[in-house]
């Protein structure tokens, strides 16, 4: 009989908070772990391209492209390691994992590090992170192996607010005087921002998390089961937003109502982390969090990044009338800030699962076109995510990382599912040792299928596992299903 495994506090920082979710994780350790092997990358190569069809973003564009030191150039390189033979492959982009929590330590980079490169996501963001889980791994990724992640470890919530009351029945438990300015900061007033802001600064984070949890309603805060699972005012929110500013800090905030997304937008955040309303989550109509069109234009004006993070609401297992209602205004929304020129950035917020999970569940709602949901999730995504970088393209001096496809992905995004190849600044990431070999030839691509076929566990058999641990995870009723930590 599987055994629940104990995990630490400073991982189920990281975990998935909602009683459903953790029990879907539950459910996925039980099924043993991937039998794979790692990723391993070749040494930088010289690559020749011919006839490569590839995406910009827009469409298909054709021709050849070369590789060398890292980055396309513009003409051959003078030794050429590998040669490759395009016969009607496609390439794209990898993918970007906008909002999640399971790289966020020892234990969660090497349980589900692989399955990040095995999906084709090379990129991430961990938006809830205790430092001193991350600071013994942070020499472990970004490497030609790993995904490059950035990091919230400034994670900023109130003194009843979220991950608090996860923290507290964690197993084993952590007391208050562990958590408060340690795992996660607290401040329930603006003076506390400036007080505390010494603690975000020493904390070496990427951006600054800061959870809402219906800020508009006030009566929540007088209900004990409440305790440790809200967030802060908007003023709090605003003052963090000017300082982080003033220290070239990006901010990113946890919302769950219309009024938080709202507050969010006027304090000026960078990043939103995900639609309002993946769950109701005190009995109210999913309607309600429906986003006002003068705040969807707002947010476009200001420029602010949303991140999708529909597909999680699978993980409360609403009945099919609810979710089909939730699912109705996840497709209003989309469509709103669409419309209004928003910024939509690809994350799943799935602990189980990353963006490839949210990208498939987003061409499912029907409300984007499968070029815009292929361009967010390869090049609207990363680019947020690192701006200083030139990632998702294809042209000279952008980075040479990307995913050969037997098929074309924007006539089914299942083409997705299994890359025949996946290559990363110049070097083939492959579970087979010899294909790893600089020795210039033209069966990469066979090679690669070889690869992919011998590697075991495919994305479609991953995705179905991950499928039967959402089915397996224990049905929350409504009232108790609230995130309370992970965010």
């Amino acid at each position: 009989m599987f055994k629940s495994p104990r995990f630490p506090a400073r991982v189920l920082t990281s975990a998935v908070a909602a009683a459903a979710s953790f029990a879907a994780l539950l459910a996925s350790l039980a099924a043993g772990p991937a039998m794979a092997a790692n990723f391993k990358a070749s040494p930088e190569m010289a690559i020749e391209l011919r006839h490569a069809q590839w995406f910009d973003g827009e469409k298909i564009q054709r021709g050849s492209l070369f590789i060398d030191d890292g980055v396309f150039t513009a003409q051959r390189p003078k030794k050429v390691n590998r040669l490759m033979e395009l016969r009607g492959q496609t390439l794209v982009p990898p993918l970007a994992e906008g909002h999640n929590h399971n790289l966020q330590g020892a234990w969660g980079l090497e349980r589900f590090g692989q399955d990040y490169l095995r999906d084709g996501v090379f990129y991430a963001a961990m938006l809830c992170a205790d430092p001193a889980a991350i600071d013994p791994i942070r020499d472990q990724i970004d490497q030609a192996e790993t995904p490059d992640v950035l990091f919230a470890t400034a994670c900023i919530t109130s003194s009843d607010g979220q991950p608090l009351a996860m923290l507290q029945s964690a197993q084993p438990p952590m007391t208050l005087d562990q958590i408060v300015d340690k795992a996660v900061l607290v401040m329930d007033l603006p003076a506390d921002v400036s007080r505390k802001w010494p603690l975000v600064r020493e904390r070496r984070t990427d951006l600054v998390k800061v959870i809402m949890s219906y800020h508009d309603r006030p009566e929540l805060r007088q209900q004990a089961d409440q305790r440790g699972k809200l967030g802060v005012t908007p003023e709090v929110l605003a003052e963090v937003v000017r300082r982080a500013h003033e220290d070239q800090l990006r901010v990113v905030a946890h919302v769950e109502s219309a009024k938080d997304f709202e507050a969010a937008v006027r304090a000026g955040v960078d990043f939103i982390a995900e639609l309002p309303g993946y769950f109701p989550q005190h009995g109210e109509d999913p309607e309600s969090h429906e986003i006002p069109a003068e705040i969807a234009v707002m947010a476009a004006e200001r420029k602010i990044g949303v991140i999708t993070a529909t597909v999680a609401t699978q993980l409360f297992q609403p009945a099919p009338e609810l979710l089909a209602r939730i699912e109705q205004v996840q497709k209003h929304n989309l469509a709103r800030l669409k419309e209004a020129g928003v910024k939509l950035l690809v994350g799943s917020d799935l602990f189980t699962g990353d963006a490839l999970n949210e990208l498939h569940h987003l061409d499912s709602l029907g409300a984007l076109d499968k070029p815009t949901l292929l361009r967010m999730a390869t090049q609207d995504t990363p680019r947020a995510l690192f701006p200083k970088r030139r990632l998702g393209c294809f042209e000279p001096g952008c980075e040479a990382s990307f995913l050969v496809l037997a098929a074309n992905p924007l006539d089914d995004l299942a083409a997705l599912d299994k890359p025949l190849l996946r290559i990363k600044q110049g070097r083939i990431l492959t579970q087979l040792d010899d294909v790893a070999a600089t020795a210039g030839n033209d069966n990469t691509l066979a090679e690669g299928a070889a690869a992919h076929k011998a590697g075991g566990k495919s994305a479609k058999a991953a995705r179905a596992t991950k499928s039967a641990s959402k089915s397996k995870a224990t049905k929350a009723p409504a009232k108790n299903s609230k995130k309370s930590g992970a965010n």
